[in-house]
């Protein structure tokens, strides 16, 4: 399904898919520095990694689905679709009053952000000649680093000097434009690859993802981890997940094909993707979180301090995208990532006496390691591929992609929120206050530094010190993720941007 644009019309659909990306990307950083404030109008510190994850989850669920329907029936339509609904869900997250509330309408966000991202990346791979993909893939790239540049500090603009409701409405020019120059200058080929939809492989994955994320972020909150509620939960996600596999190898037209990862570089590429995601996303949640709790910064503050992650990684986005015909996807991820693990190992040396130079500098190095995932691995998935897999191909690396994300977060979210309880209980309770004495359901007020003057300094120094070590201890498990990312790049085969041999080779369901 190979689009038929003209050359003049081409540059204005990159463009509105450019926007998209930029719209969607740009939505999770511009939130992620409005987060501390947020959290102090709304309440529930212990329950906001909730408004990244809840997004996170229907995104990633919807990715797989949409990406097959997309070879299906055509991408122009499910792009649409995906940007109708992600200013939907932006326009309900706006009127949101509580946290659950604004986690719910995130949730609708991500499915229009499932639908949206891996079109994309699908339509210009569709419209774009091989010779010219990698220039394309490092502008595409270098669009989610700039959105994450603009993003803390537009978001941080907002949340100080506006509201932050509007972090989430500026997404509606960004959409209505996108959906303008897509809708009325992309032309695709009308015959599509008409295939049986897998509706029992939709319904066991989004079921497994869902049982799963409840079961880890109430686990150990509102149900003990022994609870027949949760031990029930677990048992959905495994019985879900092994009909599931089940159900794939057996499907005419699976959602997720198996058969794509007995090439070598496709599914190397796609654990990278996994493990790269789940680092990069603790850095950039708890980075501003200890930004605004732990040093006293404002939301301005912890903006400024992600800029130059954002910087970095468009760097690397960028060259990356422009190395592809050089040098083989395998020769870029692998220093690439060395840099993820040294820039997430940096952190762990964090203290509240840290300057804000030094957390400057390690914020950079994880800019320069995670850059070139973003453009390298979306061309290294589809690499000799047919035109009738790229939406699977590509929705499938943005799915474990995502799925990276959203247990990197949940995951080293229940490891931070478990450390600041475990830590305020003992410094406390070793004051002889126990129960409610304890202040570990109002460290929120940390965030708003009207309520943080409040704060007696004494109680405030403590509070901070363990909010500080619990952060730590959470970037110290992210180093994990980070060297099994850079373990998967070492395993990537040596290929790379070869626009003679895309014709010549193809890999079947």
């Amino acid at each position: 399904m190979v689009a038929q644009n003209k050359n003049k019309g081409l540059g204005i659909v990159i463009a509105g898919l450019l926007l998209g990306i930029l719209m969607a990307a740009m939505d999770n950083t511009i939130v992620a520095t409005a987060m501390g404030t947020i959290i102090g109008e709304l309440g529930g510190l212990d329950k906001f990694v909730w408004v990244t994850s809840a997004y996170m989850v229907a995104e990633m669920a919807g990715m797989p689905i949409f990406g097959k329907l997309s070879d299906m029936y055509g991408r122009k339509k499910f792009f649409i679709f995906g940007v109708i609904v992600f200013m939907l869900g932006s326009i309900l997250c706006g009127t949101a009053s509580s946290i659950i509330e604004l986690s719910v309408y995130r949730a609708i966000q991500g499915i229009g952000g499932g639908a949206m991202l891996p079109v994309a990346f699908t339509i210009m791979f569709d419209a774009v000649p091989a010779e010219s993909r990698g220039k394309l893939g490092g502008l595409f790239g270098a669009v989610f680093g700039m959105s994450s540049i603009f993003g803390p500090l537009l978001g941080a603009y907002i949340t100080d000097y506006v509201n932050w409701k509007w972090v989430f409405y500026i997404n509606l020019p960004l959409g209505l434009i996108s959906l303008v120059f897509v809708a009325f200058f992309y032309r695709e080929s009308v015959e599509h690859s008409k295939q049986r939809i897998d509706w029992w492989g939709a319904f066991t994955l989004v079921g497994a993802i869902v049982s799963l994320m409840f079961a880890l972020e109430l686990g150990g909150k509102e149900y003990a981890w022994e609870s027949a509620f949760i031990l029930g939960l677990f048992a959905l996600f495994a019985v879900l997940t092994i009909i599931f596999v089940f159900v794939e190898r057996r499907a005419a037209e699976p959602i997720i094909s198996f058969a794509m990862f007995k090439n070598r570089l496709y599914a190397s590429s796609n654990a990278v993707a996994i493990f790269s995601g789940a680092a990069f996303i603790t850095a950039s949640v708890y980075i501003p979180i200890f930004i605004q709790g732990v040093l006293g910064g404002t939301a301005t503050n912890s903006g400024l301090v992600l800029l130059p992650m954002m910087l970095g990684s468009v760097v690397t986005a960028t060259g990356g995208g422009f190395l592809m015909n050089k040098m083989s996807y395998r020769a870029i991820m692998i220093p690439t990532t060395f840099l993820l693990i040294v820039g997430t190992a940096l952190l762990t040396t964090l203290s509240p006496e840290s300057p804000r130079w030094l957390v400057t500098i390690y914020m950079i190095i994880i800019g320069l390691g995670i850059g070139a995932s973003f453009s390298v691995l979306s061309n290294a998935a589809i690499h000799l591929f047919e035109p009738r897999q790229r939406g699977s191909a590509s929705s499938t690396l943005n799915f474990l992609r995502s799925l990276g994300m959203t247990l990197g977060i949940t995951v080293f979210g229940i490891v931070q929120s478990h450390a600041l309880t475990r830590k305020l209980t003992d410094v406390f309770a070793g004051q002889g206050q126990t129960g409610a004495a304890i202040p570990t359901g109002d460290s929120h007020t940390l965030l708003d530094p009207a309520k943080r003057m409040e704060i007696p300094a004494p109680v405030l120094e403590k509070i901070t010190t363990a909010l500080s070590s619990s952060i730590v201890l959470t970037f110290a498990w992210t180093i994990l993720p980070a060297i099994l990312a850079f373990v998967c790049a070492i395993a990537m085969s040596k290929e790379k941007l070869d626009p003679a041999q895309e014709t010549e080779a193809a890999i079947s369901h």
